[in-house]
């Protein structure tokens, strides 16, 4: 059996006793505690000695479970305060009441009707009266009163280590503590003394321990990884504020302020309003009648005051829209990473804060199929090579789509919306050009990628998660 230098010692040592306390075979091999402790585990795993653990805790009573040890419990105290009966309200008046008379029901030691406290016969000292006494000489009654913080407890571990009849066999037979070579010098090598030597013995088979260096969390990953692909398809990142006025946010999208998606249940509003731009009447226009348009609009009422209002930014099409008013002229071929917040109910699949990825592509003779291709080719590089789209609708782009990727363990999956901005939306910034816009769900992506079930994994500070996770995340095709 190929023993370790360490665990040969211990050996040696024990085999003078048979067994021994820790601190005392430390002091033979001149080594801490801790390392004795574990060279006995090495020796256990190999059934040569065993450990006996044995913890021991002293309990002691806090300042307040002194006090409550000799004026008695507060409960016991509420109860000798009165004869048999007494009125609820009077017994509250009691300073210790607040504190007793919910144990005093608990323990069964009153019952109350219609307002009166009666007191229940033959009320004899309990576990937790006695071990406050003394804490060592009633355990039953100690994890009550720990509980109501009137006792500490303190463990004290010691062990034991032992030899087994197989540890004894093999120290009867003559143990080698000479101290082994673990690394050989020119000279011995050239003289070949190497071969008189007691060389360390290596288990190549044996996994060494795992090292667990720094890096960035896998979502963190995936969304700089995202950021790379755009980087290299030729696009500007942009950046927006997270609160944004209803206008950016709703009207000049198109979204009329009747809308669903505007109530209070799906938007976090906030007090503060804004001045609305100067040429504002333009997008208010489009929502009336049309304004220069063939459009005839939404008609109704349009509000200045709602528009006004600030919320946090359901999605980041309103950073691209006022990207789109502050660069009016072609080429424009922008993308922003962002976090949104809508009202919804947490659970597996949806947070009321997430991140999306919106882009655009503005410049002369783009079309539908040009969109088509951003989108496909996006995907292809993020690892989903089956690319499809089916038609949607979304009130700000006609022609719309709803992209799906396929993935051999769940099918296809829509991953978000895409579409041409309608002339609604781009007419009142005075663009000229086609618009191609969309916005995608980044952490659905992350999700199929990662292999998760739960979207809050994302986000929870799981160091296990993030360490197992690989620094490469392999794509969905078996690639890298």
């Amino acid at each position: 059996m190929d023993l370790t230098q360490n665990e040969k010692r211990l050996l040696a040592a024990l085999g003078n006793t048979g067994d021994a306390d820790p601190a005392a075979l430390a002091d033979t091999l001149s080594v801490p505690e801790d390392a004795v402790i574990q060279y006995a585990h090495l020796l256990e795993d190999r059934g040569l000695a065993t450990i006996e653990r044995t913890v021991v805790t002293d309990y002691e009573l806090t300042d307040e479970g002194k006090r409550y040890a000799e004026e008695g419990l507060p409960e016991r105290q509420l109860l000798e305060s009165f004869g048999s009966r007494i009125p609820l309200a009077e017994l509250s008046l009691h300073p210790l009441s607040r504190i007793g008379i919910g144990h005093l029901r608990k323990k069964g030691w009153v019952t109350i009707r219609d307002g009166i406290v009666e007191k229940s016969p033959a009320i004899a000292p309990g576990d937790d009266e006695r071990a406050l006494q003394d804490p060592s000489s009633n355990e039953k009654g100690i994890p009550e009163l720990r509980k109501r913080g009137l006792v500490t407890g303190t463990e004290t571990v010691t062990y034991r280590i032992s030899l087994t009849p197989a540890g004894s066999v093999l120290v009867r037979s003559g143990i080698d503590t000479r101290e082994e070579v673990g690394t050989l010098t020119r000279e011995q090598i050239i003289s070949r003394e190497w071969q008189s030597l007691p060389l360390r013995k290596y288990n190549i088979g044996k996994r060494p321990r795992r090292v667990y260096p720094g890096k960035l969390h896998p979502y963190q990953r995936l969304i700089e990884e995202m950021r790379q692909i755009l980087l290299q398809m030729g696009f500007t990142e942009i950046y927006g504020g997270l609160v944004q006025s209803a206008f950016w946010n709703f009207d000049a999208l198109f979204q009329p302020q009747d809308h669903p998606a505007r109530e209070m249940q799906d938007t976090f509003y906030l007090k503060e309003r804004v001045t609305l731009p100067c040429d504002f009447g333009k997008v208010r226009d489009m929502h009336l009648h049309g304004g220069t348009t063939s459009s005839t609009g939404w008609g109704g009422k349009w509000s200045e005051e709602k528009a006004a209002q600030c919320v946090l930014r359901t999605h980041s099409t309103s950073l691209s829209i006022r990207h789109l008013a502050d660069h009016t002229r072609p080429p424009v071929k922008a993308f922003c990473i962002s976090r949104v917040y809508r009202r919804e109910a947490i659970d597996p699949t949806h947070l009321p804060e997430f991140e999306q990825l919106e882009g655009i592509v503005m410049d002369e003779g783009v079309n539908f199929s040009h969109l088509l291709g951003y989108l496909k080719e996006f995907y292809r590089r993020m690892g989903f090579s089956d690319v499809r789209f089916r038609p949607g609708y979304f009130p700000y782009t006609e022609p719309s789509v709803e992209p799906e990727v396929y993935v051999p363990s769940l099918g296809w999956v829509e991953m978000g919306g895409a579409g041409i901005f309608r002339e609604e939306v781009t007419a009142p910034l005075g663009l000229t050009c086609p618009v191609l816009a969309w916005g995608l769900g980044v952490s659905r992506i992350a999700m199929l990628r990662l292999g998760l079930k739960d979207l809050r994994l994302l986000y929870r500070s799981d160091i296990d998660w993030v360490r197992d996770q690989p620094s490469l995340i392999p794509d969905l095709q078996g690639g890298t």
